[in-house]
C-alpha cells in the first residue's frame, strides 16, 4: 500500500495536478481503500493543521520577507562594489566578484531565486558591458544563485529541521564550509573560462579605476550595514542568544531599519507591497508543509520508512553506496520538484536508514539541500534559469544547455561534500 501511495502521487504529478492536491489525494487514498492501518480522514486533517501550527515554521516567511526587503533596498549593489574593489583587476575578477556577491547575499536572503534576481539584475548588465558573453554571465549567476539555499540562513535547512527534528542551528553551521567550497569551485571555472576565451582588458581596467576612485573607506562605509547583516543575524543563532525564528524576526526589523533610514532605498508606502509579495511567495509553501505532514504520517503508519530501510539494508551494502544513490536520486528529483516540497516529503522517509548506517542526520541534511540546489539550474524546473533568462533574452532551454559546465563543477563539489563529512561537521 505504501508503494501504491507513491504511485498515486506520481500519477497526479504526471497529470499536472498541483503538488498540494497530489499530496492530499495520495494521503487519503489508503483510507478510501479501507486499509486497516491507514489513518482516518479526521486524523489527517488534525495532522495537516498541526503541520502548520508550529513556532519554528515562522522562520520561513520571516526570512522571505527580510530577503525581499534587502533586495528592494539595493543591498546587492553595495556588496558587489566591495568585492569588485578587491577582485576587479585580476583575471576573471569581475565574474568572481559576482559569485562572491551571490555567496554573501545568500546569507541575507536564504533563497536561490531571490539571490539570482537581486544579484543578476545588477551584475549581468555590468558584465555584459565589460565584454563578457551574456549567456555565460546569466548561467554563472543562475548557478551561483543556488548558494542562496546553502549558505545560512537557509530556508531549506529550516524545512529540513521541521521535517526531521534536526537542529536548525547545527544545520546552519554545517552549511557554511560547503557553500564556500561550491563558490570557490565556481570561481575556479570562471577563471579557466576567462583564460581560455579572453577578456576585454581595457574595459575591465577602466571599470576598476572608476571603482578605485571612490576609495576603500567610502566603499566600506557605504556597504558596512550590508556587510554586517549576516553577522548580526547568524551571530545570535551561533552564540545561542536567539533561536532561528527569533533571528528571522530580528532580520526583518534590521532590513527594514537599514533600507528605510540608512540607505533610504524604500519608502513607508512600499512596505505593504513588499509584505504582499512575501505572503504570495510563502502561502503555497505553507500549504505544502501542512499537507506534507499528513502525507508523512500516512507513510509512517504504513511502515514505508521501515520498508525502505530494510530494502536498502539488503540491496545496498555500504554507507558510501547509499550516499551515492541519495546524490543521484535527489539530483534527479531536483529537476522536477521544488526544494521545499522535496525535503518535507522525502527527508523523513530515510531517517531509519540513516540510523541503520550510522550516518549523521546533519551531514545528510547538507547533502540533500546541496543536491536539490542543483535542481534550481537544471531543466525542466530550473527556477533560477527562469529568473535570469529574461535578463539576457535567451530561451530557458538554450540557457540550460550552456549551464552544463557549471553543473559539472557543482557536482564535483557535491561529491567532495558527500564523502568528506568533516566539511560539514568540523564546527559541530
Amino acid at each position: 500500500m505504501a508503494a501504491i501511495v507513491f504511485i498515486v502521487f506520481a500519477i497526479c504529478l504526471i497529470l499536472c495536478f498541483p503538488i498540494v492536491s497530489s499530496l492530499a489525494l495520495s494521503s487519503i487514498w489508503p483510507a478510501l481503500m479501507g486499509v486497516r492501518a491507514a489513518p482516518k480522514v479526521t486524523a489527517l486533517i488534525r495532522s495537516t493543521f498541526g503541520g502548520a501550527d508550529t513556532i519554528a515554521i515562522l522562520a520561513v516567511p520571516l526570512f522571505i520577507l527580510a530577503g525581499m526587503l534587502m533586495a528592494r533596498g539595493g543591498i546587492s549593489k553595495k556588496l558587489f562594489d566591495v568585492f569588485a574593489y578587491f577582485l576587479g583587476k585580476r583575471t576573471a575578477g569581475m565574474p568572481c566578484a559576482a559569485i562572491a556577491t551571490c555567496l554573501f547575499y545568500g546569507a541575507i536572503s536564504g533563497s536561490g531565486p531571490a539571490t539570482s534576481a537581486a544579484v543578476g539584475a545588477m551584475t549581468i548588465p555590468v558584465l555584459t558591458e565589460l565584454g563578457y558573453d551574456k549567456d555565460f554571465s546569466a548561467c554563472m549567476i543562475a548557478t551561483a544563485g543556488s548558494l542562496g539555499v546553502i549558505i545560512p540562513p537557509s530556508i531549506p535547512f529550516v524545512l529540513f529541521g521541521l521535517a526531521t527534528g534536526a537542529s536548525v542551528g547545527s544545520l546552519f553551521i554545517a552549511g557554511i564550509i560547503p557553500g564556500i567550497l561550491i563558490g570557490l569551485c565556481l570561481m575556479l571555472y570562471a577563471y579557466v573560462y576567462c583564460k581560455r576565451n579572453g577578456e576585454d582588458k581595457e574595459k575591465v581596467r577602466a571599470n576598476y579605476e572608476k571603482i578605485q576612485e571612490r576609495g576603500f573607506i567610502k566603499l566600506f562605509a557605504d556597504s558596512f550595514w550590508a556587510l554586517v547583516s549576516p553577522i548580526i543575524i547568524l551571530g545570535g543563532i551561533y552564540s545561542g542568544l536567539t533561536t532561528p525564528t527569533e533571528a528571522a524576526c530580528i532580520s526583518v526589523f534590521y532590513s527594514l531599519f537599514v533600507s528605510l533610514f540608512i540607505y533610504r532605498t524604500i519608502k513607508i508606502g512600499d512596505i505593504w507591497e513588499i509584505i504582499i509579495s512575501s505572503v504570495k511567495g510563502y502561502a503555497p509553501l505553507c500549504f505544502i508543509l501542512a499537507v506534507a505532514t499528513a502525507f508523512s504520517r500516512v507513510l509512517t503508519l504504513l511502515r514505508a520508512p521501515q520498508d525502505i530501510s530494510a530494502f536498502m539494508a539488503v540491496h545496498i551494502s555500504s554507507p558510501e553506496l547509499f550516499l551515492f544513490a541519495i546524490v543521484i536520486l535527489f539530483f534527479l528529483l531536483g529537476m522536477v520538484m521544488d526544494t521545499g516540497p522535496a525535503i518535507v516529503i522525502m527527508a523523513p522517509i530515510f531517517m531509519p536508514t540513516l540510523q541503520l548506517m550510522h550516518i549523521s542526520l546533519i551531514h545528510f541534511g547538507v547533502i540533500l539541500v546541496v543536491c536539490l540546489a542543483i535542481g534550481l539550474v537544471t531543466p525542466p524546473f530550473g527556477l533560477n534559469l527562469f529568473v535570469t533568462a529574461p535578463m539576457v533574452g535567451t530561451p530557458v532551454m538554450t540557457l540550460g544547455k550552456k549551464t552544463i559546465p557549471f553543473i559539472g563543477v557543482f557536482m564535483i563539489a557535491v561529491f567532495l561534500i558527500t564523502y568528506i563529512p568533516a566539511l560539514s561537521l568540523m564546527f559541530l
